[in-house]
């Protein structure tokens, strides 16, 4: 999975250092609500690297802050402290917030929530969005069939998302996170759906990419992800690409 370009702290680098290991939870807690921004963005920076159920709510209202920066550091720190009721704000503030990196940091979260309930707004967002974003919105629904959360018709939209994404993505790294999602969904869908033709899509264009794709990484990506498959007839028709 492609990861370097668009590291999921990268948007952070302008906030203060990381804070050290030893962190003041409690003073952590109540700067999140301190008004100074600066302050409010170093407490969001905190709880990126601390799990603590009593900051969520606080994070939560940080969606709306007025300072964007502080608005990334409660999306990361939401995706550090997952947790159920957290999924619909974070929908919300992925429709609502036009800041890209508050948009990526969102994504984040929401693939790290591992939620069902995330799939329909990450495949608009694979779609649409800006290349970061998409970039992760791909992960994110890999993220999704690894936690096994979708079924049927869900199962069937993220595949044929997946596949158009890797096919016609104009950036390469999303086209190979788009390949590595593929990898963990296939064998999902080849299991729990009776209708062969996803699988058989899935597995087509995959094969296609390691054969055609201009970027020999992406080309990499999917033949690593067929070897995922483990479809007895795979070997053969990828000796056949060499």
């Amino acid at each position: 999975m492609h990861e370097d370009a668009f590291s999921p702290l990268e948007p952070l680098d302008e906030l203060p250092p990381h804070s050290p290991p030893e962190v003041d939870v409690e003073r952590m807690l109540q700067q999140l609500q301190d008004p100074d921004p600066r302050l409010r963005m170093q407490a969001a920076r905190a709880f990126c690297e601390i799990e603590e159920p009593r900051a969520i709510p606080r994070l939560l209202a940080l969606l709306r802050d007025p300072c964007p920066l502080v608005r990334v550091g409660a999306a990361y720190a939401l995706g550090r402290n997952p947790d159920p009721a957290e999924v619909e704000v974070l929908i919300q503030g992925l429709r609502r917030d036009w800041n890209g990196y508050v948009r990526k940091g969102l994504v984040w979260a929401l693939g790290n929530a591992k939620d069902p309930r995330a799939y329909p707004v990450l495949l608009e967002v694979l779609a649409e969005d800006i290349a970061a974003v998409r970039l992760w919105a791909a992960s994110a629904l890999g993220q999704l069939a690894q936690a096994q959360v979708l079924s049927g018709p869900a199962l069937q939209e993220v595949a044929a998302a997946l596949c158009r994404g890797l096919a016609h993505d104009p950036v390469a790294a999303v086209r190979g996170n788009c390949a590595w999602s593929l990898g963990i969904l296939g064998q999902q869908v080849k299991l729990a759906l009776e209708d062969p033709t996803v699988y058989a899509m899935l597995k087509r264009q995959l094969l296609t990419s390691a054969s055609r794709d201009p970027d020999w990484g992406v080309r990499d990506d999917a033949r690593l992800a067929l070897l995922k498959l483990a479809d007895p007839d795979l070997p053969e028709q990828l000796d056949n690409l060499k």
